[in-house]
């Protein structure tokens, strides 16, 4: 496959913080650390909670030795006091069969705090939900079957229900090759999962080939259910960009807005990306080049929308945009 967007923008809406800086890096990590990136975040009362990836152990290639999920709190969103150690690790599931924990979500449901996270198995990758009440201690509720990942929950129930997106990765029956998609599953009790939608296809957006998938919690507003999703497109020609010998995908964010009573329905969507990567961070130097992936989204009473993003699978940075201005592109 050649090239088939040779350059693309982010919207003139989003504003990078201090021009793409990162507000949390290894640097900033006060045990083993290499890349943090792709943080859920949430405010709880007055303050921001932050959970982070933390790859750490480079092997030299393209891999790490361990994943772990650290935590860390913040009183403006932007500077962070991150926890002496990980919040969350492999051995604190207490299973043999899990290898790694990362890519966490936060979502706030009724005063409690909700995490969404990803494991790697023996046996395949797995979503997980769980909750904790003190920062401190994850109790886990459900683990999906291989392989499911990229999982948000919404921020309130639907219909008496609860309701997450979630991407599954069928290699089989989609050619055996990556055309993964956005679906919607709902809840009784966060534990049983059913119901299952196809909500938007990679080939519905048109600046992705290869997949898509969830990216922040949907927020909620007039319009619809506010949703920052994660695009990636594939280019044959780039090469290595990178730790590694060779990457060629690049990793944008989109947005759209879903029906508020029923959001497997796309009411409106961005045609082109809200973000793409620009910056050194997003650019240059980092494991992953070319990587914006958009986990938080945050709306303030001001009427902004801080996005919080993972860059180049390296560090975790945040944007600002107007929430009127990011529903009139869905529109």
């Amino acid at each position: 496959m050649g090239k088939m967007w040779p350059e693309l923008r982010s919207s003139s809406v989003i504003r990078r913080y201090n021009g793409g800086e990162p507000v949390l890096s290894k640097k900033d990590i006060p045990y083993d650390a290499d890349c943090i990136f792709n943080a859920g975040v949430t405010k709880d009362r007055d303050r921001y909670v932050m959970v982070f990836r933390n790859d750490h152990g480079f092997d030299g290639k393209s891999s790490f030795e361990k994943c772990d999920i650290g935590i860390a709190f913040s009183d403006d969103g932007i500077h962070w006091d991150v926890q002496d150690k990980p919040f969350i690790t492999a051995e604190d599931m207490h299973d043999p069969e899990i290898t790694r924990v990362y890519d966490p979500r936060l979502t706030v449901i009724e005063d409690r705090c909700y995490i969404c996270f990803a494991v790697d198995t023996k046996h395949g990758i797995r979503g997980g939900i769980g909750v904790t009440d003190d920062f401190r201690s994850l109790k886990v509720l459900s683990l999906t079957v291989p392989d499911n990942r990229n999982m948000v929950l919404f921020p309130e129930k639907i219909d008496g229900k609860f309701v997450r997106l979630e991407r599954p990765f069928p290699v089989y029956s989609r050619g055996g090759k990556d055309r993964f998609d956005i679906w919607m599953s709902k809840s009784p009790d966060l534990k049983y999962w059913g119901e299952s939608e196809l909500v938007l296809g990679v080939e519905d957006v048109p600046f992705a080939n290869d997949k898509i998938g969830p990216g922040a919690p949907p927020i909620k507003t007039e319009a619809g259910w506010l949703t920052i999703f994660h695009t990636v497109d594939i280019d044959s020609t780039r090469g290595k960009n990178g730790w590694e010998e060779k990457w060629q995908k690049r990793y944008c964010a989109g947005v759209m807005l879903l029906d508020l009573k029923d959001p497997s329905k796309v009411i409106g969507m961005y045609k082109e990306p809200l973000m793409a990567p620009e910056t050194e961070y997003e650019t240059e130097g980092g494991f992953r080049t070319n990587v914006i992936f958009p986990g938080a989204a945050i709306p303030e009473e001001d009427g902004r929308v801080k996005i919080y993003y993972g860059a180049s699978d390296t560090v975790e940075c945040m944007a600002t945009a107007d929430i009127k201005d990011l529903i009139a592109l869905c529109r």
